[in-house]
């Protein structure tokens, strides 16, 4: 995750901080969309935001935006107007994850949200809070931190973008159907799926000069203490329609972190 760490000093006048992950927003799926739009719109403001990766469950370019004429599209201008509303008022900060890594300038501008690199120390609290989506960190993963190094690359990224929307949507289609399809072999449980390795969160705890990671991505919300004094907190995914809903954020405070239900 490299050597060194982006640090984030949060104003003197923050009191309270809210973060998420794992939303997963597509328009297959409105309940989810809609318990997030009622957060956006109904749950008292915190002092920030903070957005640690795949918000959506696919971003194939900013491009997308320019047009509402399938569902899909007009879903994401939809999600992308919600969060500018309340990102007049309230600092909203992303960090990409492995489905949304392609949301851009364009689309940052147009939902008022700040970008930040993965991972970032945040300040806060009287804390280091070492936030990550969390992707990079599975280190047993190995066939898909070999795909996450090639479509993170800058031609990669050039290629894929200057297909037509049409084809790059189509595309989308097909890995996200791969994904279900391995997900249905694994019968949908998120503990055999490969974990955040607890050498490389010390280490970059160690990097950051923080006591606690906080990351999303493997949809398996828990907290980790990794000795020392060290510790992880994994975010909630978001599941309006599951049995109970899942729509839980972790807010930060003086007092520390405590898991929030929306439902």
């Amino acid at each position: 995750m490299g050597e060194r760490t982006d640090e984030l000093v949060a104003p003197s006048t923050w009191r309270t901080v809210d973060l998420i992950s794992d939303l997963h927003l597509h328009a297959g799926e409105p309940a989810t969309r809609d318990a997030w739009c009622g957060y956006l719109a109904r749950t008292p403001a915190p002092d920030a935001l903070f957005i640690l990766g795949d918000l959506f469950e696919v971003w194939v370019g900013d491009d997308a935006l320019d047009h509402a004429d399938t569902p899909e599209r007009a879903f994401v201008r939809d999600c992308i107007g919600a969060l500018h509303r309340f990102a007049v008022h309230t600092p909203v900060f992303f960090m990409a994850g492995n489905r949304d890594f392609l949301l851009g300038p364009k689309a940052l501008a147009a939902s008022g949200m700040q970008g930040l690199n993965d991972p970032t120390a945040l300040v806060f609290g009287g804390e280091r809070w070492l936030l990550s989506h969390g992707d990079a960190l599975c280190l047993a993963d190995t066939d898909y931190l070999a795909f996450r190094a090639q479509v993170r690359g800058a031609a990669w990224q050039a290629a894929f973008l200057a297909r037509p929307l049409a084809e790059r949507e189509a595309i989308a289609r097909d890995l996200r159907a791969r994904s279900e399809a391995r997900k249905r072999e694994l019968g949908h449980d998120p503990s055999l799926w490969a974990d955040v390795d607890a050498a490389a969160a010390k280490s970059a705890l160690a990097t950051a000069e923080a006591s606690t990671l906080i990351h999303g991505h493997t949809h398996r919300p828990a907290e980790h203490p990794l000795g020392d004094g060290l510790r992880r907190i994994v975010l909630s995914d978001w599941d309006a329609k599951a049995e109970p809903p899942r729509t839980e954020l972790l807010r930060l405070t003086a007092s520390g972190a405590q898991r929030v239900n929306l439902a």
